[in-house]
């Protein structure tokens, strides 16, 4: 972690009081005066803030039932940001683990651990995220081996992973991908000629979707070290 995080995540400074506590002298990394923001600390650091020593606050692991026309941002843009939702001390330490576009719906996780959140997001861990997926046009158990071998998608010349496709009825389907692309699953739908008219998270890897819309929860002890292997 970097040393300016870590005096936040030890203290109530904002990052801009972190940052002036360091370069000028405050803080020390092992009895050492560190004045580089950036400098990498680990847990087996010994970090001061003018001689008391810091101890970081427990990291934070939420899963969220992403409501339509929201945003996965910190703050509000075009659309409000799903923050809204959550009732939470210090939500500016949070970040999102795997954006949602604005009109999809569905199971959001949210942190303050970079090291656990890389995990679920790098294509190397294979992580499977399930969509359920509404089309516009019919859809039929041929094009299961188009997504099984991998989808073309437009402006790319690599294949996606290969991809799991159950077919519910014939205008809604089940899509587990491994990958998390810009909009990979309307345009891997787009590349068959089909069009995704609604779009909802189910899962991450072993967690599954189990609150309301707009609600939101701690994952379990868990969930947390099946997400973060």
């Amino acid at each position: 972690m970097r040393l300016d995080k870590f005096v936040c995540k030890s203290t109530a400074f904002t990052k801009t009081q972190a940052i002036t506590s360091i370069t000028q002298g405050d803080v020390t990394v092992n009895g050492e005066v560190i004045t580089d923001i950036a400098t990498q600390v680990h847990e087996n650091n010994e970090v001061a803030l003018s001689g008391e020593r810091l101890y970081p606050r427990p990291f934070r692991y939420l899963l969220m039932h992403k409501p339509a026309q929201t945003i996965c941002s910190n703050i509000d843009e075009v659309y409000p940001s799903l923050f809204n939702y959550i009732d939470i001390e210090r939500p500016q330490e949070l970040h999102i683990v795997g954006r949602l576009d604005a009109d999809t719906t569905g199971l959001v996780l949210i942190t303050d651990d970079g090291r656990w959140s890389f995990n679920i997001i790098s294509p190397n861990k294979l992580c499977p995220k399930v969509y359920r997926v509404q089309l516009r046009q019919s859809i039929d158990e041929s094009a299961m081996p188009l997504f099984a071998q991998g989808i073309k998608l437009q402006g790319e010349t690599q294949l996606t992973a290969p991809a799991t496709l159950i077919i519910v009825n014939d205008k809604q389907v089940l899509l587990t991908i491994t990958e998390g692309k810009f909009h990979q699953v309307k345009r891997m739908f787009a590349s068959i000629g089909n069009k995704v008219v609604g779009l909802h998270r189910e899962a991450i890897g072993s967690v599954t979707l189990d609150v309301n819309e707009g609600q939101w929860r701690y994952l379990t002890v868990d969930e947390i070290q099946a997400l973060g292997k």
